[in-house]
Order: structure tokens, then sequence, then C-alpha cells
């Protein structure tokens, strides 16, 4: 790797990092993108490279949270709980399923426009009838299977999960003061297994599966220093901003895919 190369996958998590950690994101949904057209890594290698983004960059927003007491409380034991088999159970599939890049194109499309669409809604929405509509919680149970489901796709995806379990137990009515915390701590858990998984599933097949390091490394210190940033900001930012920017982002890379798919 070049040092122009890691001082742009820096940069790129650092910058990543400090919209979404805010709202429970360490940011690898949209540093994907970046790795594949930008920084060259190639498919499926950029699945654990994007987790191995995770596990350096997790640390800096969750030491904020620790701080200020939002790691306590059942919610991040049934994130993790649900989490850490589903993503183990996605990293195989993506090794041995879907290592295409046309495909691993489709799922991008698949997963960032529907719910970069979801977010935009749900966010206008709370802007406009904030004090009318009431959301119950979701059961204990039902966290800990959508956490296993997301956990699936986080391993497909090279997410950790947290970045499709923040905005959907958001969406339920949960606070992201309480989310935030607990997503990340699940993304952060899981990408230390997903990353291990790969790591082991690279010593029995051929092909580009174990993680690149040294970029990886350099992303995630970016994150690392641009989660703390913005775990520190949470309080001061407006939630409705950031909750469409991500969904803008979102809708706008799926988008681009989902052109490169067609044409």
């Amino acid at each position: 790797m070049s040092w122009s190369t890691g001082l742009l996958g820096f940069a790129a998590g650092l910058l990543i990092s400090v919209v979404t950690a805010p709202v429970g994101v360490s940011g690898a949904v949209f540093l994907l993108p970046v790795q594949i057209s930008v920084l060259g890594v190639p498919s499926p290698a950029v699945t654990p490279t994007n987790l191995l983004y995770n596990v350096v960059a997790g640390p800096g927003a969750l030491l904020r949270h620790h701080r200020s007491g939002g790691l306590r409380g059942p919610l991040t034991r049934l994130l993790v709980l649900g989490t850490v088999p589903g993503v183990v159970v996605g990293a195989v599939i993506r090794v041995f399923a879907v290592p295409g890049p046309s495909v691993f194109r489709l799922l991008i499309a698949g997963l960032l426009l529907p719910l970069g669409g979801w977010l935009c809604l749900r966010t206008l929405r709370r802007a406009t009838h904030a004090a009318s509509v009431s959301v119950r919680e979701p059961s204990p149970r039902t966290i800990t299977r959508l956490a296993m489901a997301v956990g699936v796709a986080g391993g497909i995806y090279g997410i950790g999960g947290g970045s499709l379990l923040g905005p959907i137990l958001v969406g339920r009515g949960m606070p992201v003061a309480k989310v935030a915390p607990a997503a990340l701590a699940a993304t952060f858990v899981t990408s230390v297994v997903g990353a291990g998984t790969y790591a082991l599933l690279a010593l029995t097949t051929t092909g580009d599966i174990a993680p690149y390091w040294s970029l990886g490394l350099a992303c995630g210190l970016g994150g690392l220093c641009g989660g703390y940033l913005g775990a520190r900001l949470q309080p001061c930012l407006p939630e409705t901003a950031l909750r469409l920017l991500l969904g803008v982002l979102a809708l706008g890379i799926g988008g681009l895919y989902a052109v490169q798919i067609v044409r």
C-alpha cells in the first residue's frame, strides 16, 4: 500500500465516522463503496477489510459511550447474542455463495436502496408527526431474532450489522441515545468475530479472502478518531438532519451501483 492510498483511507474513515457515529453507525456501510471504487480492494477481500475497519474504529466511539454510561442495560447484550452467530453464517455465505463482483454490487444496491428510502421516509414522518404517533418498542425476543438476521447480512456485506440495527430499532420507537451505543457495541463484537472467520476461511480457500491489513488499519485509525469525535458531538447535533443525511447517502450509493449493474 502506498502512502497516498493509506492517507486517503484514513481521511475517508475519519470523515465518514464523524457523521455516522452519533446515530450508532460505524460508517463501514459507506466506506465499502470507497474501498471498491477508489481504493481498488477486490471482492470478496473488501468484506473482511471492512470488518477490520470496524474492529480498529469501534473503540473510539465506545470509549466515549462507556464514559457516559451509554453501554449499560440489556439492549447491548441482546444485540451481541443475535449478531455474533449471524455474522459467522454470513461470512461463509459470502465466500462460497456470492463471490462475484456483479452479485456483490447487486447486494450493495439491494441493501442500501431500501435502507436509504426507509431512513428518509421515517425521518420526514417523525419531523411532521413527532407528537401524534406512539410506537411500541420491540420485545427482547424480537430484538434477538432481528439481530441474528442482520448479523447474516452484515457478514455478507462487511458492515457488522449495527448500521442496519440502529435505524430499524429507532424506527420501532427506541431512542437514539439508547440504541446508538448498543448498535456500535454489536458492530464491534461481530466485526471481531467476522474478521476472524474470514481469516480462517482464507487458510483453506483460494482467492482474495483475507483482509487487506494495512489499508484496513489506515481506514480504521481514521474511524477511531472520527468515531470518538462523533460520539462526543452526539448531544449537540440535530438528530433529524443526521438521519436524513444517512438516508440520502445510502440512496445515492445504492443508486450508483444499481446503474453499474444495468450497464
